[in-house]
């Protein structure tokens, strides 16, 4: 069971605090108050766009700070965290570069808004909007160094990996009830990670109260049950009752006896932010006992009590800090913000593209062996050749291990996923490096980021693409955008491997969905489908070594059909990405596909030559997000027609993007219009007749090239 108190006194954990302590703790308290007002000053004269106030979280910033190390322990924080990021390092000019949306934020040169707090330098982790999503990205990067000391190969190349270092997620107590709260705090314990989890809870998600969010109104009462979880509730306005109870938890996870949870209980002096009136949900009796409990007036008063400072003084420090203030608002406003050139920079990573010829080896495999091999074998063995060129690879999911059990593992031929594609690597690398997760799809792509943040290179699995669902937000919202919204100071370069399609019986609804458009359609993802057993070994090699977060969809069907087999390419073997292969030339017509289709369209079109005398060229993508519109553009001029062909439903799939190019590029080279065959806009069904009749057959493809070319 947890390690659970309650109202921590402020005389027990860590030794007292000095005048010194107190008097900085004031001053950092005091800069983010008077930001938080600068702030709303230049937004209500419109030269900034957005605030989000951290008044009334001041004490438990500063209180966190005193027992933590910048550039030592790492840090993933909220919009509420300005006190904590100036207590660790950061300026008033950082932080109002940000809110002017200037060229020269360091935190995201313009793209996210104010106070979203990173520093690499610091070890402060890239912050974005969606609550929740820091929770597991945190839990991942403690992960990451727990990993590097259990592999002193992947310590060596990361460097940065200290002992005693503690991983710190701040939230307030709405995101509590995120389901990403509980994946976190679940794989914390199960892994006795050093995270400490701060809920700094001020009673109000925007205008829902806690009492709505959270069944009890105590987060704190609710976790008990979690094991070696150690969890302390204090009065987060009250200074040293929350530095005392900071450095109980704090210490319990330097010394690795499990994760730790500061439920601390403050104030909200402002709205939600300035898009927000509280005066709409919030009585004037309740607005005036919250001015009661102001950390910092709670603060000031102690400071004279306790004869630390006089009052005086305390007013000639607030005047100081005001004029610091006024002054980095000044030097911000003098910056300029970004020009429309900037709209696409670091969308994707700036070193070595995989779109490159860094990563095209295709013409110059070495083979090795003589036998063709199926696509699970070349997966299978790419994989295997980057863990062991690569330390930092590190490959984890659902069932991907031989055996969690140490039992099970010595006597058993190991499972290796439900397709078999990581089949003996956990035997081979060790349970550090290949291991199971819990069936939480969202854990396992934000467990991902956290360690790629830390440097390490995930290949993880989702083990049918029909439950990526849970996972969309960590893909989309911060996987796809961490380079972009950062400015290039994050990446998350890590591959999420999963299986999709249909054409095998009894898949039915949720083991047959095909839908890479909605990944092809974010930006910052690249999305590949390789159609063939040594295309997917290329291809996937370009995924793991590459910078970028890539989408890698392995059709299930595809796995051990004999016709894609292929011998084992070699261990640099790459493929880039955006290089479409013709895999049938041809002269009257193009015919543009991926994945299984490829097969049906090869099919189709040997048997329209034989039939109809119809020369069709097949061009496989290979990879959708990037695009290889010079290989169609090339085709299409040659032949004067266009098919597109692909598995997913026709109404906003893949075929209207690539007809889209075609009509805009290419329409005087067109001799007629262009066609798509696709799957009927409906789910895959379980009775195998029924699917057939959803699914393009090579039948259905037949006709449209005859269609086409006769047109």
């Amino acid at each position: 069971m947890a390690t659970t108190e309650t109202r921590i006194r402020a005389r027990s954990g860590p030794k007292a605090l000095t005048a010194e302590q107190l008097l900085g703790m004031y001053r950092t308290m005091l800069r983010a108050r008077r930001l938080d007002e600068r702030e709303i000053i230049l937004k209500q004269q419109n030269r900034s766009f957005f605030q989000v106030s951290g008044a009334g979280h001041e004490a438990i910033g500063v209180a966190l700070a005193e027992h933590l190390r910048p550039g030592h322990d790492w840090f993933f924080l909220y919009y509420r965290d300005r006190a904590l990021s100036l207590a660790l390092g950061q300026t008033p000019l950082v932080h109002l570069l940000q809110a002017l949306g200037a060229a020269d934020d360091p935190m995201s040169g313009g793209r996210q808004m104010p106070a979203h707090y990173t520093d690499p330098a610091l070890n402060i982790g890239p912050t974005s909007s969606p609550t929740g999503t820091q929770f597991l990205q945190a839990v991942g990067a403690a992960e990451a160094g727990y990993r590097a000391r259990l592999v002193p190969e992947i310590r060596e190349v990361l460097g940065r990996v200290e002992d005693d270092e503690v991983v710190l997620v701040t939230s307030g107590e709405g995101t509590t009830s995120e389901g990403e709260f509980w994946e976190a705090l679940n794989t914390a314990c199960n892994l006795k990670l050093p995270v400490v989890f701060a809920i700094q809870d001020n009673q109000y998600a925007i205008s829902v109260p806690v009492e709505v969010q959270t069944a009890g109104g105590s987060i704190s009462r609710l976790v008990t049950g979690f094991p070696d979880l150690r969890v302390i509730e204090c009065d987060g306005t009250d200074v040293v009752e929350t530095y005392h109870a900071v450095g109980s938890l704090v210490g319990w996870a330097r010394k690795r006896r499990g994760p730790a949870l500061l439920h601390a209980h403050c104030t909200r002096h402002h709205s939600h932010s300035l898009s927000d009136d509280e005066r709409a949900y919030r009585t004037a009796a309740e607005r005036e006992r919250q001015e009661l409990q102001d950390p910092l007036t709670r603060m000031r008063d102690r400071l004279i009590r306790q004869g630390v400072a006089t009052e005086d003084e305390l007013l000639a420090m607030d005047r100081e800090i005001q004029q610091d203030v006024s002054r980095a608002a000044d030097e911000a406003l003098a910056h300029p913000r970004p020009g429309p050139e900037t709209t696409k920079l670091h969308l994707y990573s700036d070193q070595r593209p995989p779109t490159g010829a860094d990563f095209d080896t295709e013409d110059e495999p070495d083979y090795r062996g003589g036998d063709d091999r199926t696509m699970v074998d070349l997966l299978n063995a790419c994989m295997r050749d980057e863990m062991e060129r690569d330390p930092r690879v590190v490959v984890f999911g659902q069932d991907v291990a031989d055996a969690s059990r140490q039992a099970a593992f010595d006597e058993c031929r190991g499972k290796g996923g439900v397709f078999k594609v990581t089949h003996g690597l956990q035997k081979r690398f060790g349970s550090a490096r290949v291991f199971n997760t819990p069936l939480a799809e969202a854990n396992i792509v934000g467990r991902a980021i956290g360690m790629a943040v830390r440097g390490l290179k995930p290949v993880v699995e989702i083990q049918f693409f029909d439950y990526i669902w849970p996972a969309f937000q960590q893909i989309r919202n911060e996987m796809a955008t961490m380079r972009y919204r950062c400015n290039g100071c994050w990446g998350a370069p890590l591959v999420v491997r999963a299986a999709y399609g249909g054409y095998l019986k009894g898949g039915a609804l949720y083991h047959s969905q095909t839908g890479a458009a909605l990944f092809a359609h974010t930006p910052g993802l690249r999305v590949v489908m390789p159609a063939t057993a040594e295309d997917a070994n290329g291809l996937l090699r370009t995924a793991i070594r590459c910078d970028d977060p890539v989408i890698f969809l392995e059709h299930k069907h595809l796995y051990r059909q004999v016709y894609n087999k292929g011998r084992d390419p070699g261990p640099d073997f790459m493929i880039p990405f955006g290089k479409a292969k013709v895999v049938r030339p041809g002269s009257d017509l193009t015919l543009v596909t991926c994945g299984a289709l490829v097969r049906r369209s090869v099919e189709a079109a040997r048997v329209a030559a034989h039939e109809h005398g119809i020369e069709t060229e097949v061009i496989d993508l290979r990879s959708i997000s990037p695009l290889d519109t010079d290989r169609i553009g090339e085709s299409v001029r040659k032949t004067g027609k266009a098919l597109v062909v692909h598995e997913d439903a026709l109404t906003f799939g893949l075929g209207a993007e690539v007809i889209a190019r075609i009509a805009s590029d290419l329409f005087e080279w067109l001799d007629g219009p262009v066609r798509r065959v696709a799957s009927q806009d409906t789910w895959v069904p379980y009775a195998p007749e029924v699917e057939a009749a959803v699914l393009p057959q090579t039948a259905d493809v037949l006709k449209a090239i005859v269609d086409t070319a006769s047109f």
